[in-house]
């Protein structure tokens, strides 16, 4: 055999070999996918802290994998497939400011670089970058000059502007930006400390708690004027989700709870405003949405947790079931391991929620005649499937 065919040979090896590493990337950033969106979906049930720092992980490690894979395909490796693709920016937003920058030929006095005629303009091509400025602190100075009047010799003075915190140093824009990095961004205090002392600004965690604890209470009456407009509506969305509360001098943490409330009738056709507020309370009892909903009147969406019920007794209250949480059940079963039972009763909820999807921001009357014409007859035989499944299924 001759040293080519011996070369050729090698070659279709290790082309071999690099198609073979391609594929089981590819096959383990799709394994990683799947896994983050099954955990993502497990957090709309119960949620632990161990189960956001899995979804971390698997996102990190995601992150280094799609990054190797675009170095990879940058450098003229096995061209990605145009299914696998993430979707290119194509237009950038319009609502960015826009900074020009006109680049000329290098010809001087516009002439041209071949026979040194005069040009004239013909078109022009043009392309748009996403830039960032990085975050630039600054100082605000207000001076408020004294006169004094020659005739009485009164002294004339601007009244000093409003402060985000009296006698304080932080302005509201300040203020508004570290609440929104720490509880929209999760940006801990100690990381924002640390940031803002890269840029020479020596600035206390606990400084920066104590203004955060001000923001609050600034907002504090928008949030109570939220509250109470929502308790004004005839429907309100509930739902509580645990988050983990440190525990004063145990180091442990405990299950707290934040408890959701909303008024969103978009879906209705109506205009009012969504409005949300939150509750934070200790623990999961009863007594925190029956003390917070004691002067609401009307519908109540929610789930089938027990401390409801008080809420329902009196006949104030209705209760409007969720076909969301009668849903997951069903499909957390059919993911484990799906039969006909599970894939016919997940067919029929999809019919009825593509029924909604078309009639979604239509009047109620046009709502309700739809419901009464097309989703209650699939209603009654999902049940009579459900109640013929019950007589065949064991306890």
């Amino acid at each position: 055999m001759s040293d080519q065919a011996i070369s050729r040979i090698d070659k279709d090896a290790r082309i071999a070999e690099l198609e073979a590493a391609l594929a089981a990337r590819d096959t383990l950033i799709e394994t990683l996918r799947i896994q983050l969106a099954k955990l993502r979906r497990m957090t709309f049930g119960q949620s632990s802290e161990k189960l956001s720092q899995q979804i971390e992980q698997l996102e990190l490690a995601l992150e280094e994998l799609e990054g190797e894979a675009a170095v990879s395909d940058t450098r003229g490796s096995e061209p990605v497939a145009e299914a696998e693709r993430p979707s290119p920016v194509r237009a950038l937003p319009d609502h960015l400011p826009r900074t020009e920058r006109r680049i000329e030929p290098e010809t001087g006095n516009c002439a041209c670089p071949d026979c040194g005629g005069a040009l004239r303009p013909l078109a022009q091509a043009s392309d748009e970058m996403l830039d960032v400025a990085p975050v630039q602190w600054r100082v605000i100075r207000t001076v408020r000059p004294n006169y004094t009047c020659r005739s009485c010799e009164k002294i004339v003075q601007a009244p000093a502007p409003v402060k985000a915190i009296a006698r304080g140093k932080a302005s509201f824009a300040t203020l508004a930006h570290i609440v929104v990095n720490k509880f929209d961004h999760h940006l801990p205090l100690y990381r924002q400390a640390e940031m803002m002392a890269t840029q020479g600004i020596e600035i206390d965690r606990s400084t920066l708690a104590g203004w955060a604890g001000q923001a609050a209470a600034l907002l504090d009456p928008i949030v109570s004027r939220i509250r109470e407009e929502g308790l004004k509506a005839s429907k309100l969305h509930t739902d509580d989700t645990p988050v983990p509360m440190l525990v004063p001098g145990k180091g442990k943490t405990a299950q707290a709870r934040l408890w959701t409330y909303v008024v969103d009738d978009r879906a209705s056709g109506a205009s009012r405003p969504v409005l949300v507020w939150y509750k934070f309370t200790p623990d999961r009892s009863g007594i925190h949405p029956q003390t917070e909903l004691k002067s609401f009147t009307g519908l109540l969406q929610a789930d089938g947790y027990a401390g409801y019920e008080k809420l329902y007794a009196g006949g104030r209250i209705r209760e409007v079931a969720c076909w969301a949480h009668f849903r997951r059940k069903i499909f957390e079963n059919h993911l484990g391991h799906p039969t006909p039972l599970t894939t016919d009763l997940l067919e029929r909820i999809a019919g009825l929620y593509k029924i909604e999807a078309e009639i979604r921001g239509e009047p109620p009357d046009v709502r309700r005649r739809c419901r009464q014409e097309r989703s209650k007859p699939q209603i009654d035989a999902l049940r009579a499937a459900i109640d013929d499944a019950l007589r065949r299924l064991s306890p």
